[in-house]
């Protein structure tokens, strides 16, 4: 198996936080440290991406992150920890490109929280902290509200 480039631009998605578009080094290395632990894959979408996560997220305790839902929207799972959206290429994980990058920032843009009732987990967004960095928008956006 060769590799066409040596680092991955992905989404980092952890949690409480919005998904960032990183670059890491493509092995398994890199992508264990960026989850913090052994990891798993899962292609829940029809889209040729992954999600890369701490495949013991859930028996470390780690902080729940984020749900995935099915197609009515309904959640049957949710990520622990910090996981990352990478692309599928011929036979191995890929770049993220600019759309799927641009869907799936979408996508998991929402911070999520999670409370559990009985055996019920309940999703919550987490509203947005009042911007400390500057806007990506376009300014003008303030005043069309």
């Amino acid at each position: 198996m060769h590799m066409q480039e040596n680092t991955l631009s992905v989404l980092k998605i952890a949690p409480g936080q919005h998904p960032q578009q990183v670059e890491i080094d493509n092995d398994l290395k890199a992508l264990q440290q960026a989850v913090g632990g052994s990891i798993g894959a899962s292609y829940p979408f029809e889209d040729p991406v992954a999600i890369v996560y701490n495949d013991d997220g859930k028996l470390m305790g780690l902080p729940l992150n984020r749900a995935l839902r099915d197609e009515n929207g309904e959640m049957y799972d949710a990520v622990a920890g910090t996981f990352l959206v990478v692309g599928l290429g011929e036979e191995d994980f890929a770049f993220l490109t600019p759309e799927m990058a641009q869907k799936y920032e979408q996508l998991f843009h929402q911070p999520e929280a999670f409370l559990k009732l009985g055996n019920r987990l309940l999703v919550l967004p987490v509203p947005d902290e009042p911007p400390a960095e500057k806007p990506r928008t376009k300014p003008s956006a303030e005043h069309d509200r």
